[in-house]
């Protein structure tokens, strides 16, 4: 069994869709980072998405676990156009409601589809079991990453997935058993 420790990010404290965009985590809960440090395995190894809130909070929580080098590949979803902008601002709400109400093709102007980011994500994670196989992964990434997890863990469409909250510097634990996967936990505090 290989088990998926998923820590969203700090909280960047924005108000708009941030996908790609580099905003700082907020790492000043220092018994919070401390509390998620203590919950995950000694031995995993740490990824983090090359997005500076991801490897900000990776390097805060890694303590003497291995640190592998950042990962593109688990980025979050690319808004395109939509990028740092509130909800309501957004010209074309037909497109933006879509995107969020029947998620697979749909994307923004100039960025990806859920169906793109599960395949990266999904790639990305595949190409570190192999590297890593049996080992406890300790992965810091984004809401959107996450929830392609949460959504292949408890087999269900992306919009049922969408409606699991995913708090930052939450735990969202996957196992892999075999060929498939289980959620052993999401959106945990510890």
């Amino acid at each position: 069994m290989s088990r998926v420790f998923w820590v969203r990010h700090g909280p960047t404290h924005a108000r708009s869709m941030v996908g790609w965009s580099d905003l700082p985590a907020d790492l000043s809960d220092g018994p919070a980072l401390e509390r998620l440090a203590a919950h995950l395995p000694a031995e995993a190894v740490v990824v983090s998405s090359d997005l500076l809130r991801a490897t900000a909070t990776a390097d805060a929580i890694a303590g003497t676990r291995t640190r592998l080098p950042h990962e593109t590949g688990l980025r979050e979803i690319h808004f395109g156009d939509w990028e740092l902008q509130a909800f309501d601002t957004i010209p074309d709400q037909d497109r933006l409601r879509a995107f969020w109400d029947t998620p697979g093709d749909i994307r923004a102007p100039g960025g990806e589809s859920w169906h793109e980011v599960v395949g990266r994500v999904g790639g990305t994670l595949g190409r570190l079991h192999a590297a890593f196989p049996g080992r406890d992964i300790v992965a810091v990434a984004h809401m959107g990453v996450i929830l392609t997890q949460v959504q292949a863990a408890l087999g269900v469409d992306a919009f049922t997935a969408f409606s699991h909250r995913i708090d930052p510097l939450s735990v969202t634990e996957i196992h892999r058993h075999g060929n498939g996967w289980t959620a052993a936990a999401i959106n945990h505090r510890p």
